[in-house]
């Protein structure tokens, strides 16, 4: 298993909060002789008549010491290969990439950021990690 983003405790605390069952940790896939860790998978039921919504969350920590640039293409090549996975395995599960509100806040308002994240349909998830909260969904 690879080693856990350093804010994962606090990212699940924070889907736990928003009414999350958290129901894998990790959550394998594997597709086409390549097995996948994401760090969470998670549902929520929508209502009494309705299926129960399912997502997958790969979460980035972004912390000062690291590059940002860097961490962001390995966080956009994972969501790509990951969605691509999910789609063969769970297609019912839509995978969200969670950022840090500070991340979302400066690095993720830069034009080439906001042009990679649009140009590949990521969706976010913002998370605030001292509160454990999620503070915004981007679809």
């Amino acid at each position: 298993m690879s080693a856990r983003d350093f804010f994962h405790q606090e990212v699940k605390n924070a889907l736990i909060k928003d009414g999350w069952s958290i129901t894998h940790d990790p959550l394998s896939v594997s597709f086409g002789g390549v097995d996948i860790s994401i760090d969470l998978g998670a549902e929520q039921l929508i209502g009494a008549q309705k299926d129960n919504q399912k997502i997958a969350v790969e979460i980035k920590s972004f912390l000062p010491k690291s590059s940002a640039i860097s961490e962001f293409h390995t966080a956009l090549g994972q969501f790509i290969n990951y969605r691509a996975a999910l789609r063969q395995d769970e297609p019912e599960r839509i995978l969200y990439l969670a950022v840090p509100v500070n991340t979302y806040n400066s690095f993720f308002q830069l034009e080439f950021t906001q042009l990679m994240v649009n140009e590949n349909q990521v969706k976010l998830i913002i998370y605030n990690p001292e509160k454990e909260v999620i503070t915004e969904w981007k679809n």
